[in-house]
């Protein structure tokens, strides 16, 4: 019998503590598609009708970048630095922040299928875009189609509040009615008033292209994503708690109206300067958070980062084969997006079927 204030000893041996298993390391993972990113710049920069080896783009960038003296000519150095760098880190933003919203979006309406433009973003973007392209004035495109999301985001949660509350369901609801009535009006300008170029012009944006890419482009979506899509990423403990319902965000202390107010908007405005410099691109948002679901689970913290490379990564190739597979004619990057993510996501639905 153990003297009176000993310790109580354990016989048996330590009880085994279970660890994630390493399919499931959100840094091993996170490091594989961080690296991938980086190739797949390199890579994809150097495809294309002027062939550029990866030597070539290096050198170009460490140059540009102070680093290293001036190697190549003044001709392949501009194809490198000013068309394809451009199109390339655009892409690769766009992709991230795509990818991002959606998985943002899945969490705060507890809706598998939310995407970006579930509140009607898109359609109001592309209603500021088709109007200006017909007038002619495609030089601020991307600021009206910015104003366009923003005004669809401000009669989406209106008409949600109007209805009694911005909940998961009402909000939905709103959006899926704001934005037919965006697409209807987006027609009707069609309609009356596109033709030749323009017409053109409004159904590459329409399908999502990436070919006006420039500088300001890459400021654009880089500036948004990191302003932005930082602080989403910090939030994936609170979108945990949403993962609950309501009631229970808030016996954990989780301001839900503030915060669903808050996530919403940083969403929006995410997702506006997207669809600004690239037009509506399909299935990014909606298939890639479940398939990073299935690497790293469901904890926002760990699924929010990865699902933003895994965009960029995806997004990058995706537009490498709009722009070369049938050259020099080039498809709209939604397209490509569509082709790939259709069957993707249903194979994730067959999985998740035969899982459950």
């Amino acid at each position: 019998m153990p003297a009176a204030g000993a310790r109580p000893t354990s016989a048996g041996p330590k009880p085994h503590v279970r660890r994630a298993p390493w399919h499931r390391s959100v840094w091993f993972w996170s490091a594989v598609a961080g690296v991938a990113l980086v190739v797949s710049i390199v890579v994809s920069v150097g495809m294309g009708a002027a062939d550029i080896r990866p030597a070539e783009v290096l050198a170009s960038i460490t140059a540009h970048l102070g680093l290293a003296e001036p190697q190549l000519t003044p001709i392949r150095d501009g194809i490198i630095w000013d068309l394809r760098l451009t199109r390339v880190l655009t892409a690769a933003a766009v992709g991230a922040g795509l990818a991002l919203c959606g998985a943002v979006m899945q969490a705060l309406t507890r809706n598998p299928l939310a995407d970006p433009y579930l509140l009607g973003l898109s359609s109001g973007a592309s209603l500021g875009a088709v109007a200006v392209i017909v007038l002619g004035a495609s030089l601020v495109l991307p600021v009206t189609a910015f104003i366009g999301a923003l005004v669809a985001l401000a009669a989406t949660l209106a008409l949600a509040s109007a209805a009694g509350g911005v909940t998961p369901t009402r909000t939905v609801l709103a959006g899926v009615a704001v934005s037919a009535l965006a697409a209807a009006l987006t027609s009707f300008v069609i309609f009356w008033s596109a033709k030749g170029d323009s017409y053109r012009e409004i159904l590459s944006w329409l399908l999502g292209s990436l070919g006006g890419a420039n500088w300001s482009t890459v400021a654009i979506s880089g500036v948004a994503l990191v302003v932005i899509g930082v602080p989403l990423v910090a939030g994936g403990r609170v979108l945990d708690a949403f993962a609950f319902g309501d009631s229970a965000a808030s016996a954990l202390g989780v301001n839900v109206a503030g915060v669903r107010w808050g996530l919403l908007g940083a969403t929006a405005l995410l997702t506006g300067a997207m669809v600004s410099v690239s037009g509506s691109i399909g299935f990014i948002g909606l298939v890639l958070p479940h398939a990073v679901r299935l690497l790293v689970g469901s904890r926002h913290r760990a699924l929010l980062p990865l699902a933003a490379l895994v965009g960029a990564i995806v997004l990058v190739w995706a537009d490498t084969i709009a722009r070369t597979a049938f050259e020099p004619r080039e498809l709209p990057v939604g397209i490509v997006t569509a082709i790939i993510g259709a069957p993707v996501f249903a194979l994730i639905l067959a999985r998740k079927r035969g899982v459950s």
